[in-house]
C-alpha cells in the first residue's frame, strides 16, 4: 500500500466530522435555493466522504483502483442523473465534487505544515482524484440530460400523433407539423398498435396540418399505409389541398393505390359508406 495513499486516507478518517461540517456549509452556499433538500445534501456528502476514504485507502494498483472507485462512481452517477432530472446545470453538478477541495486542502495544510514535500504529494494526489471524479460527474450528467431530452422528445412525438376511434372499426390519425423519419416511425407504431387493440378495418390519415409534402413525406405516408394493410386495415388519406396536389404531380409521385380525399369530412363519409353505415339527419319537430 503506497504511503501517500495511507496518509490521505488517515487524514480523511481523522477529520471526517470537520470535513463534513465545512463542506456541507460550502455546499449550502452554492446550492440552488429550494432545489434540493438540506438533508439530502448532507446524506450525499456523508456517502461521498465514506466512499472516497475507502477508495483512497485501497488505491494500490490499476485493478484495485478500478474496483475501489466503482462504488464511488456509481454514487456520483446516481447523483448526476438525479440532478439532471431536477434541472441543474453541468457546472452546478460538478461543483458538488470540486467544492470538496477547499475544506480538504485547509486540513492538509494544517496536518503537513512542516512537511512541504508531503503536503505537495498529498495535494497532488487529492487534486488528481477529485478532478477525475468531477469530470466524470459532469460527463455522466450530460449523458443523463441527453437521455431526459430524448425521452421528452419521444413523449412529445407520441402526444402529437393521437389515434382517435371515430366509430367501431374506424380510426383517425390527424397529423400536424413536419414529418420526418423518426416521427413517421412513431406514427406507424402508434397506428398499428391501435389497429391491433381495436380490430379496426379502416384508418383515416389526415394531413391537413402537414405544411409541405415532398418525396420523403410521400414515401413515409406510403410506408404507413402499407404497414396498415399488412395488419388488415385500409387507409384513407385526407387533407389533400390544391397546393399539395400540385406538388405531388410535379414531383411525379403516384398515390394511385391509396384512396385520397380533400377533407376529413369526406374521408369519414367514405369510411362509413365502406363500413355499411349511413348518416341521416333527424327531422325536427
Amino acid at each position: 500500500m503506497a504511503e501517500e495513499h495511507t496518509k490521505l486516507a488517515a487524514i480523511l478518517r481523522r477529520h471526517e466530522a470537520r470535513l463534513l461540517a465545512d463542506w456541507i456549509s460550502e455546499l449550502s452556499k452554492t446550492a440552488r435555493s429550494g432545489a434540493i433538500d438540506k438533508s439530502e445534501i448532507e446524506e450525499q456528502a456523508r456517502t461521498f466522504v465514506r466512499l472516497l476514504t475507502e477508495a483512497v485507502q485501497m488505491r494500490s494498483s490499476d485493478a484495485a483502483k478500478d474496483t475501489a472507485l466503482g462504488s464511488l462512481r456509481e454514487m456520483l452517477a446516481e447523483l448526476s442523473a438525479s440532478r439532471a432530472r431536477q434541472g441543474f446545470t453541468p457546472t452546478e453538478t460538478a461543483t458538488f465534487v470540486f467544492s470538496f477541495k477547499q475544506p480538504l486542502f485547509a486540513i492538509l495544510r494544517e496536518e503537513l505544515a512542516r512537511d512541504a514535500e508531503g503536503l505537495a504529494r498529498e495535494m497532488w494526489t487529492a487534486t488528481t482524484l477529485l478532478d477525475t471524479l468531477g469530470m466524470f460527474t459532469a460527463e455522466t450528467f450530460q449523458k443523463s440530460r441527453e437521455g431526459v431530452i430524448m425521452r421528452q422528445e419521444r413523449d412529445l412525438l407520441e402526444l402529437s400523433t393521437p389515434v382517435v376511434a371515430l366509430w367501431d372499426g374506424i380510426l383517425a390519425l390527424p397529423l400536424i407539423g413536419t414529418l420526418d423519419s423518426e416521427r413517421t416511425q412513431v406514427v406507424m407504431e402508434t397506428l398499428l398498435e391501435r389497429i391491433v387493440e381495436t380490430g379496426a378495418s379502416i384508418a383515416i390519415i389526415d394531413i391537413t396540418g402537414v405544411p409541405t409534402v415532398d418525396t420523403l413525406v410521400a414515401q413515409h405516408l406510403l410506408k404507413t399505409v402499407g404497414a396498415a394493410r399488412l395488419m388488415g386495415a385500409e387507409c384513407i388519406i385526407s387533407g389533400i389541398r390544391p397546393q399539395i396536389a400540385q406538388t405531388i404531380v410535379h414531383l411525379g409521385l403516384t398515390l394511385s393505390d391509396v384512396t385520397t380525399k380533400a377533407t376529413m369530412a369526406d374521408a369519414i363519409a367514405l369510411a362509413f359508406q365502406r363500413d355499411g353505415l349511413a348518416i341521416t339527419k333527424l327531422e325536427t319537430a
